[in-house]
């Protein structure tokens, strides 16, 4: 074997693992002036182009940051699909701590490395990115969403989010105890930031008992000084608490070997994305355990039916209709996982598969 065929196959091999392979393209953003360094990931555009939001994070290594996009991307395809939007999937983050690292010319930029892809990846807000931000990158691409309503955007996609993930635990409630009122209900919301502290807004007024926690203090003073009932509660300590649902609002990989070893919840339904660590492991885990797991693909579509709305020209009040059937969706997911006996994250990646099959195949056909 030649050196160079050996060298490939060494870089090769770590980026099969990440799952580089799986995506139809993956952009590396570099650009020394503003600073940026960013990760465009784009999975798969069977259905449409590939929508999904920048994320600003403060990465530990570019390895970290490529595992989250990929992952992140790919999701968002399945959202997509399964939400019955004609979207594909896509993610973009960008390294850097938001609160210091972002200026209107690392966001014009990195809205260049956007527009270079010509159409095939929308970008939108995520973690660490607001509507300001979108109004930057919009500057430099037509290819954004999530801007602002005096621009002629959906604004803020967060209460259309956290009105899916209310959808979503209803349709679990109903699941787990018959009926799908959530008075009374012991709800642990981990992350109140946007969604999470939305969220937060649905589960009081239905009267379930909320504890809330996030590792920003100003977040939490925000939400008790709204809530007086709202209770506070260790993020240390998270996984002792006696809890009926627990709502991970935050990022991902929550559930995991030492949370499932602990955990007390009869329900888990949040808005963070990729909740199970090892999805088949910790999948498989919870169905035995007896817990309901609505997957948050599923339940946190709201922001993506939102953006989604603007793009193809529909108001909010249709967007909430949408996420409204975000109910019927996970109450279809629960039904396919007890009758083929598959964890329901296993049910509602082969709901999205199916329909990524069929409208292929209607594609290839002459």
């Amino acid at each position: 074997m030649f050196k160079a065929e050996k060298e490939q196959q060494a870089v090769a091999g770590p980026l099969t693992q990440m799952g580089v392979f799986d995506h139809e393209q993956v952009v590396f953003c570099n650009d020394n002036a503003t600073g940026l360094k960013s990760i465009i990931a784009i999975h798969n555009t069977t259905l449409g182009p590939a929508l999904g939001g920048t994320r600003m994070w403060a990465y530990a290594n570019e390895g970290e940051a490529l595992t989250d996009v990929l992952r992140l991307s790919r999701g968002m395809t399945y959202k997509a699909a399964v939400a019955g939007l004609n979207l594909g999937g896509g993610k973009a983050v960008i390294i850097g701590d938001s609160r210091k690292d972002k200026s209107e010319a690392l966001m014009r930029r990195f809205g260049k490395f956007v527009d270079s892809l010509g159409g095939k990846y929308i970008t939108a807000e995520d973690v660490g990115i607001g509507t300001r931000d979108m109004e930057y990158v919009r500057m430099e691409t037509k290819h954004v969403t999530g801007i602002p309503p005096a621009l002629g955007g959906s604004g803020d996609p967060s209460p259309v989010t956290a009105f899916g993930v209310y959808m979503g635990m209803k349709a679990a409630a109903k699941e787990r105890w018959g009926n799908d009122s959530l008075s009374g209900k012991k709800v642990v919301v981990q992350g109140v930031g946007n969604v999470g502290s939305h969220l937060v807004d649905h589960l009081v007024k239905e009267g379930a008992k909320v504890s809330i926690c996030d590792i920003f203090e100003y977040r939490i003073a925000l939400v008790t000084k709204k809530h007086s009932s709202v209770e506070v509660v260790d993020g240390n300590k998270l996984f002792d608490l006696d809890m009926d649902i627990y709502a991970p609002c935050a990022l991902g990989a929550t559930v995991n070997d030492e949370s499932l070893s602990k955990l007390k919840a009869s329900v888990i339904c949040g808005a963070a994305n990729n909740q199970l660590a090892d999805e088949k492991l910790h999948g498989r885990i919870v169905m035995e355990k007896g817990i309901i797991y609505a997957p948050d693909f599923v339940v946190n579509a709201g922001g993506l039916i939102n953006v989604y709305s603007e793009v193809a020209g529909f108001g909010t009040d249709y967007a909430m209709k949408l996420a409204e059937n975000i109910y019927g969706t996970t109450a279809s997911i629960f039904a396919m996982s007890k009758l083929e006996n598959i964890p329901t994250y296993a049910a509602a990646n082969k709901t999205a598969e199916n329909r990524i099959a069929a409208v292929a195949a209607i594609r290839t056909k002459r």
